[in-house]
C-alpha cells in the first residue's frame, strides 16, 4: 500500500512539472493560444535600426502591444503593430522608435495626438520618426572634421 502512495505522489510531482515547463514555455515564448483582441496599426518608417518582431509598443512607458509584423515596401520599412482593445490612438498620435537605456532593445513609442478622430483598424499611422543611428552620427562627426 505504501508503494502505490509512493508512486502515485512522483506520478503528480512529474505531471506538475512538465505543466509548469509548458507553461513557461508559452509565457517566455511570448505564444498566444487562443486568438487575441488587439487590432492592428501600420506605421511607414524609412529606418527601424535593429527593431524586431515582438518588440513593445509603449505610451507614457505603460505596454500596449507589440510589433507583428515587419516588410519591406518602396525601400521603406512598414511596421504592423497590434495594440491592445482598450487604447485607443488619435489619427495625429506620432510613432517613433526609441532605445531603452543606453544600449537596451529597440521598442516603438507612441506619442498620442489631440485629434478627436481615431485609428481604424488596419489604419495607418501618418507621422513617425526613425531611430537615430549613432554609428552614422559618431562617422559624420569623427570624419566630416575639418
Amino acid at each position: 500500500m505504501n508503494r502505490i502512495t509512493t508512486e502515485t505522489a512522483v506520478g503528480i510531482f512529474i505531471i506538475a512539472g512538465l505543466l509548469c515547463m509548458a507553461y513557461l514555455s508559452i509565457k517566455l515564448g511570448d505564444v498566444s493560444i487562443f486568438a487575441t483582441k488587439q487590432y492592428p496599426v501600420k506605421a511607414r518608417f524609412a529606418n527601424i535600426g535593429g527593431l524586431k518582431e515582438g518588440s513593445e509598443v509603449e505610451i507614457a512607458g505603460v505596454k500596449v502591444g507589440k510589433v507583428a509584423k515587419i516588410t519591406l515596401d518602396n525601400y521603406q520599412a512598414i511596421v504592423e503593430l497590434l495594440i491592445n482593445p482598450g487604447i485607443r490612438l488619435q489619427e495625429d498620435s506620432i510613432a517613433s522608435i526609441r532605445t531603452q537605456g543606453i544600449i537596451g532593445d529597440k521598442y516603438v513609442k507612441i506619442s498620442p495626438g489631440g485629434a478627436e478622430e481615431y485609428i481604424k483598424p488596419n489604419g495607418m499611422i501618418s507621422e513617425t520618426e526613425s531611430t537615430v543611428d549613432i554609428e552614422e552620427l559618431i562617422s559624420k562627426y569623427i570624419f566630416e572634421k575639418k
